[in-house]
């Protein structure tokens, strides 16, 4: 299963780091997946904000896009030996408020509880 967790109650301008375990996955399945993190607003679909292609490798470098929204700001990122996905936030703004969940980026795992992350102005 998806366990995020990071989240919390920052001001405009602060930092926070989501981290993403994918509890009882073996390696051998986490490795091959593209990994994403979303965002979801309260009557809103879940969004993609940032993905990571690739295990990072050297046969298999990594590849990261992100929405428009969070270009520079953000940064995703994979640990396979510990099978978790990180999304380093930076730079916070009250928009950005949301749960943020991790997934496959073809959405393929049943979805986490989420973490909250709240940005007060």
């Amino acid at each position: 299963r998806l366990v995020e967790s990071g989240g919390g109650l920052v001001q405009a301008g602060g930092s926070l780091r989501l981290s993403c375990t994918a509890s009882g996955m073996i390696t051998s399945v986490f490795n091959p997946h593209d990994w994403g993190w979303y965002s979801q607003v309260p009557g809103k679909q879940r969004e993609l904000v940032a993905g990571i292609v690739g295990i990072g490798s050297t046969s298999s470098p990594s590849s990261t896009n992100y929405a428009d929204s969070v270009k520079g700001r953000f940064t995703i990122s994979r640990d396979n030996a510990r099978k978790r996905v990180y999304l380093q936030m930076n730079n916070l703004k009250p928009e950005d408020t949301a749960v943020y969940y991790c997934n496959t980026l073809e959405g393929s795992l049943p979805w986490g509880q989420g973490t909250q992350v709240t940005v007060s102005s």
